[in-house]
């Protein structure tokens, strides 16, 4: 008898440490995401119905043409805009189900956003405009981490500047900055080099490319560059609406292969 019990406690335990570990959810996913804008005749469907999920650790791109939702994606999987149906979900939350004050606090305490025209505070030093979000919500600055930030965007010698003594190519890398510092789950860019030129816009994908494999950060990027597509470990292209297509390590070519079969 003591035998028996002891074989089904081991075969119970052996079950257990064979069992699969549960996959960690998704930095941020939609399912069957619909944006609707309009009414009757004048309805457009931004976004008709996508699936996806954005794996932790890795960066991301989302390209198509002109007017395929793209960034109305982008903006729903922030929680910046909200869906006419279907669900978002970031680090496995579900946005929908999130009043006001809470959906706030999560895009604080887990999204990173990039914009295109940088949003830094003319009157606030590079440091400041970096450290603004911990301040804005009460929180102590992990040094140890702001400074590994501040060492792979390059801008250690620049931190008491202010904006309008920065370079285009610099106000952006505050901006990067701004997001990371935070320790976001996710980090957005809508366009992030679009007001760059080539060399700047170089320098900011390879220091997105470093929070990735250095930091360990995910980040999801808009943009309609196949050259700045080319840094993420994967390329999702939209269609009216809806993913088309995915490349897995892309390479320019491929992107600029992929692209002439869309939106004709």
């Amino acid at each position: 008898m003591e035998q028996v019990f002891h074989s089904d406690r081991l075969s119970a335990m052996s079950s257990v440490l064979d069992a699969p570990a549960t996959p960690p959810p998704a930095a941020a996913d939609a399912t069957d995401a619909r944006k609707i804008y309009g009414m009757g005749d004048a309805q457009v469907a931004a976004l008709a119905g996508v699936t996806f999920a954005c794996e932790p650790g890795k960066f991301t791109a989302i390209m198509g043409p002109s007017g395929s939702g793209k960034s109305t994606l982008l903006h729903c999987l922030a929680g910046l805009d909200s869906l006419t149906s279907g669900s978002v979900r970031i680090d496995g939350v579900n946005l929908s189900e999130l009043n006001d004050k809470q959906l706030t606090e999560l895009r604080r305490t887990k999204v990173g956003f990039i914009f295109q025209a940088f949003n830094l505070i003319p009157t606030l030093t590079a440091k400041e405009n970096m450290q603004l979000p911990m301040m804005l919500g009460g929180d102590d600055v992990d040094q140890e981490w702001f400074d590994r930030v501040v060492t792979t965007i390059g801008l250690k010698d620049r931190l008491k500047h202010r904006p309008s003594e920065l370079s285009g190519g610099q106000q952006q890398r505050v901006a990067v900055g701004r997001a990371l510092a935070s320790k976001p789950r996710i980090i957005f860019a809508d366009e992030p080099t679009g007001n760059l030129d080539s060399n700047s816009g170089g320098e900011i994908l390879s220091f997105m490319r470093s929070a990735v494999d250095e930091l360990g950060q995910t980040i999801v990027m808009v943009t309609h560059d196949p050259y700045s597509a080319a840094y993420a470990d994967r390329v999702v292209f939209l269609d009216d609406g809806l993913v088309v297509a995915e490349i897995l390590d892309p390479t320019a070519d491929q992107i600029i292969d992929q692209m002439k079969h869309i939106g004709h």
